[in-house]
């Protein structure tokens, strides 16, 4: 008895001295007011990126950069499979599943999906003393007016594609709701995606310059652009370098003033469709197009380290990169799983697969699905000096964690109703093994609104399928026997290729129970 009650004594003595050295690296990092760069690829996978991936057949040297002067997380997702809802996870700390949108995304000219007096990271930072700018895709609805004067609506998730032309805008009245109106202090972009219309520059609330060009349909070998409206300035192919430009300037700008610290939030239009790498980078990967776009991405972050250098003001700035969902690109063969045997990928991108580039690993399903491939993504942290650098964590975290995470940051707490699915991951960025876990659990969702949770090792899906690119009644085999959802250890099975449902049905209802609560609670805590 003497051995273990002396054990157990020092054990705790010391957890208790980890704590109180931990707790005083947290009010040293509570000190500072960081500058803050978050960059969001789209669609870039989770294997995409060299520094997770050794077989992977494109050079990423600046993440990898990242990476090595930072901190990997592997067990890092997306609060959704796509892109408009984690867009909002990341601004608000809110599942967007709490709002009008339970399925799909926005179009370019849906209106505002973040309501006007709903607390954002760029608000909350900036009420305390930050300056905010965003660069980049914004895809969260923007107020248009038609016309006639009239608000251009909102348009049912299920009539959605293919997106509006926008013929109907009056492009020179001024656009609310946007980035300007919702806690950001400047913003240059795009309203949504690259293949939706209006395709046109976009300075804090109007066209740079006015879409006058009712444009055809454009093909490009992996997706089409749609018809619609478009600025005589435009081209696809323009808007990465145009959104690195822009950003350094930010960045410059912004050092003019160094006492005020500066939030940049720059969510990037790649690899999203359409792959278009400029010339500069045709055939530097070795997977074909697609692999020369994320290069030209990793580019991008260069040039934004390479700026934080020049201004001096790198050691005092928290660097994220992380993607807004799974990527679409894999050699993963989903046959191999024991439930649902007819599932194969898409065909899209099989020049990729055929090179064996695998953008998600050894992770089961793409974009858009509640299996891991759609919302298990790359997240890097550099912030010299507080996280330690050449570091892997495997702590569980999600993308929805900013705003609490900022506000533990500066020692301030969020206004009431704030952040209501966010939490404090500072721990995690400031060692690779915090004394407790920062996150108890996490929910997923699908395109099509599939649910998913994850509590320690475990992974339930209330449902069949992926939830994806294909619809929900299209993949609907209950007729033919077997499980009724699924179960998967991630420990053991990272790759989700045994269901265990059958088997662990107490392990089943604890976790229906929790995700009902969350999906019923204002607050998901």
């Amino acid at each position: 008895m003497k051995p273990t009650f002396l054990r157990t004594v020092c054990q705790l003595a010391s957890c208790v001295f980890a704590t109180v050295i931990f707790a005083q690296a947290l009010v040293a990092a509570d000190a500072a007011r960081p500058n803050i760069v978050y960059i969001l690829a789209d669609d870039l996978g989770y294997g995409d990126l060299s520094c997770y991936n050794e077989q992977s057949k494109i050079p990423t040297p600046n993440v990898d950069r990242l990476a090595a002067e930072g901190m990997r997380f592997t067990d890092a997702h997306t609060p959704s499979a796509v892109c408009t809802p984690t867009r909002y996870g990341i601004l608000t700390g809110r599942y967007c599943w709490r709002t009008r949108l339970t399925k799909r995304v926005l179009d370019g000219l849906d209106p505002p999906l973040i309501d006007a007096d709903q607390v954002t990271v760029p608000g909350f930072l900036r009420d305390h003393g930050y300056s905010t700018h965003c660069v980049g895709k914004w895809h969260l609805g923007m107020q248009f007016t038609d016309r006639e004067g009239r608000p251009v609506p909102a348009v049912s998730v299920d009539r959605r594609f293919p997106p509006r032309p926008g013929r109907d805008v009056d492009y020179e009245q001024p656009i609310t709701g946007g980035p300007v109106d919702r806690g950001f202090d400047s913003y240059f972009g795009i309203s949504a995606s690259l293949n939706m219309p209006p395709l046109c520059f976009l300075r804090d609330d109007r066209p740079v310059i006015v879409p006058t060009i009712d444009s055809p349909r454009m093909k490009t070998e992996f997706i089409s652009v749609d018809a619609g409206m478009r600025s005589p300035d435009f081209t696809i192919a323009s808007v990465m370098p145009r959104l690195a430009g822009e950003a350094t300037d930010c960045i410059r700008q912004a050092c003019e003033t160094p006492d005020t610290p500066f939030f940049l939030y720059l969510p990037l239009t790649s690899p999203h469709l359409p792959v278009v790498p400029n010339q500069e980078y045709l055939g530097l990967s070795q997977a074909g197009l697609y692999g020369d776009f994320v290069v030209e991405t990793d580019a991008l972050v260069g040039a934004v380290l390479d700026e934080l250098d020049r201004c001096g003001i790198a050691d005092n700035t928290l660097v994220i990169f992380t993607s807004d969902n799974g990527g679409l690109y894999h050699a993963w063969d989903a046959a191999e799983a024991d439930d649902l045997k007819h599932y194969r990928p898409s065909k899209r991108g099989e020049s990729v697969r055929a090179m064996g580039h695998q953008g998600n690993r050894h992770l089961r399903g793409t974009k858009a699905d509640i299996w891991e491939g759609g919302h298990r993504v790359p997240f890097v942290v550099r912030w010299p000096g507080k996280t330690p650098a050449g570091t892997v964590s495997d702590e569980l975290i999600e993308l929805t964690d900013l705003i609490a995470t900022c506000a533990a940051m500066l020692g301030k707490p969020l206004p009431e109703g704030a952040g209501l699915d966010s939490f404090n991951v500072l721990p995690a960025m400031l060692a690779a093994k915090p004394p407790q876990p920062v996150r108890e659990f996490a929910v997923h969702h699908s395109l099509w609104g599939h649910f998913a949770i994850r509590q320690g090792p475990w992974k339930m899906i209330p449902q069949r399928g992926s939830g994806g690119f294909t619809r929900p009644r299209e993949i609907d085999v209950s007729k033919e026997g077997g499980p009724a959802g699924q179960l998967y250890h991630l420990a053991d099975d990272p790759s989700e290729t045994k269901n265990l449902w059958d088997q662990y049905p107490e392990i089943v209802a604890e976790l229906k129970s929790r995700l009902r609560q969350i999906q019923g609670d204002d607050v998901a805590r």
